[in-house]
């Protein structure tokens, strides 16, 4: 039955069963803000903004896509930047011949098989960053530029790609702010609604990319950000989605409210319980429990989506950190988006793919605690040896995650009841571990020299109960 443009036909839509089991997606932000690829070392965006305010983040913005609104503030690091290093007649728009330039060299299946290695389900790119340059021919620009779009179609080329990988492909676009709209530079929290276009022109321009999007390339994912504007006809175009795709998915940032509804704590704009989304997106952030409703976490390997040339070692998230967030957020009933920040030419920096392929030498391993499962009754808990654990299931099988190595050759899980005829194996090891319960602990003997890791996961079978 096809679905109709009101919130009561929306809402049920089913959470195609391919997202839920996916649980690791790759985000690519890349384009005109690769070519200068800079920000100041700032630290993580919110935790800055909770300490020192919003007004001293968009001053110093650590987020490297932002490059051309922290241009516009006259004074910021990055407005010094880029007068010591292009000069004062060289303008944002100049980076247009350098990116084509630039991105000849790209190989998107080099992109691609990275992705697929790694043990990712679905890749999510930037197709409009707020500053409204278009990585697609589409077959309207912006009527206030002059070619505003890439040479080539990276959209397209990397869809085909990702699609040859047996991966989902999935569009962000930035669907409130566009730069080349309003140039209004944003330096506090509510500008960044209070600058969401809102006129006839340009909501007649997001709706034409979107299906335009949508017929061209055919997204499992719609990822817009930073809203969208009051008056365009949202419900109209996801049920045309939906229509098109009706195993796609709908992230909450389609919201159309202003700076006046935002929530005191939000980092992120959120669709609000009037709209309709697929799933939640916490930036930089996580939930502490299980979360009934699908989310995604995201965040950058470094404190940038954007590549950030000024990044080194002590900014990029190691791989047995990744591994432990990961774990934690599958835990919850997460998928995570991890971003990495090509530079201009397609190279993505060597200590991402470092993190990308720890992570994936470790999901080679342990995937199955991982991929297709579910939440259990319980996410966290501690093992009598103080290591944290989390769980997932699957039909009639727990996976217990150590999230760290154990001391000693023997490892004890509180508050498990064996289930009778019960086989405990280490995911890696063929052979099954012995086991035994003592009261409200579940001892198992490991393996005689376990390698280290960043977490080791348990699988047992039948599953065990939970002691209360």
């Amino acid at each position: 039955m096809p679905y109709e443009p009101n919130l009561e036909s929306l809402k049920q839509h089913p959470l195609p069963e391919w997202y839920d089991n996916a649980k690791l997606g790759i985000f690519i932000h890349w384009g005109l803000f690769s070519v200068p690829g800079w920000a100041p070392l700032t630290g993580e965006l919110t935790e800055v903004a909770a300490i020192q305010g919003w007004p001293a983040v968009f001053g110093r913005n650590p987020y490297a896509e932002w490059y051309l609104n922290s241009l516009r503030i006259e004074g910021s690091p990055t407005h010094q930047y880029h007068l010591q290093t292009y000069g004062q007649g060289f303008s944002y728009d100049d980076f247009v011949s350098k990116f084509d330039e630039a991105c000849r060299a790209w190989n998107p299946d080099e992109w691609a098989e990275l992705f697929q290695r790694i043990g990712a389900r679905y890749v999510v790119l930037v197709t409009k960053h707020h500053d409204g340059f278009l990585l697609w021919p589409s077959g309207r620009t912006s009527p206030y530029k002059t070619n505003y779009r890439s040479r080539r179609d990276l959209v397209g080329e990397l869809t085909a790609a990702v699609r040859r990988r047996g991966m989902y492909m999935g569009f962000y676009y930035s669907g409130g702010l566009d730069w080349s709209f309003n140039q209004t530079p944003i330096t506090d929290r509510p500008h960044v609604y209070d600058t969401i276009v809102q006129t006839p022109e340009f909501i007649d321009y997001v709706d034409y990319h979107w299906r335009e999007l949508i017929d061209r390339y055919r997204p499992s994912i719609l990822w817009n950000d930073i809203g969208y504007p009051l008056a365009a006809p949202l419900l109209e175009l996801l049920a045309y989605y939906y229509n098109a795709m009706p195993d796609g998915v709908v992230n909450d940032r389609f919201g159309q409210i202003t700076s006046q509804d935002l929530p005191q704590h939000e980092e992120v704009l959120r669709n609000p319980e009037r709209g309709h989304f697929d799933f939640t997106t916490p930036e930089y952030s996580s939930y502490n429990r299980i979360v009934d409703k699908k989310w995604e976490a995201t965040r950058g390997i470094g404190f940038s989506f954007g590549y950030n040339r000024a990044e080194g070692s002590t900014s990029y998230l190691a791989a047995d950190k990744a591994i432990h967030m990961f774990v934690d957020i599958v835990s919850k009933n997460g998928n995570f988006l991890l971003n990495v920040g090509p530079m201009a030419d397609g190279t993505i920096p060597e200590l991402q793919v470092r993190c990308l392929e720890g992570l994936g030498q470790w999901l080679a391993v342990n995937g199955e605690a991982i991929f297709e499962t579910r939440p259990w009754v319980r996410a966290e808990g501690d093992t009598r040896e103080s290591i944290p654990v989390r769980f997932t299931h699957k039909p009639d099988t727990l996976y217990a995650t150590l999230l760290g190595s154990p001391p000693g050759l023997r490892i004890s899980f509180q508050s498990l009841q064996a289930a009778p005829r019960m086989t405990v194996q280490l995911l890696g090891h063929a052979a099954p571990l012995t086991w035994q319960q003592a009261g409200n602990d579940l001892i198992v003997t490991l393996p005689p020299n376990l390698p280290e890791a960043a977490a080791h996961a348990f699988k047992m079978m039948p599953a065990p109960q939970l002691i209360e």
